[in-house]
């Protein structure tokens, strides 16, 4: 199941569970949708793409599945980007959508 970090990995922001700003590439790595921009889609620590995280329900719907009985992480990621080594990534990558790389 999803860790839902509770901050972007690059500017710190809050990002609560059920915040709809929460961008995560298939690691896992969160960031902002704000960052993902300036990222260019393009995850820093493995080179995919991003998609919207999901929204645990906060509330007992169905089976106990919710963030009652799994509550989102608490631990927080910061590794700011170093945006030169990121554009040498992009530049490898140029042309390719995540789909393709």
């Amino acid at each position: 199941m999803l860790e839902l970090r509770p901050a972007c990995e690059n500017c710190n922001k809050s990002l609560p569970p059920n915040t709809i700003d929460a961008m995560i590439c298939s690691f896992e790595c969160t960031f902002c949708s704000d960052c993902v921009a300036l990222l260019q889609n393009t995850c820093p620590n493995c080179g995919g793409g991003f998609t919207l995280r999901p929204i645990r329900p906060a509330n007992n719907w169905l089976g106990n599945n919710y963030l009652g009985q799994y509550p989102a992480s608490a631990k927080v990621k910061f590794r700011p980007v170093d945006f030169t080594a990121h554009q040498q990534l992009l530049n490898k990558l140029q042309g390719l959508t995540p789909e393709q790389r």
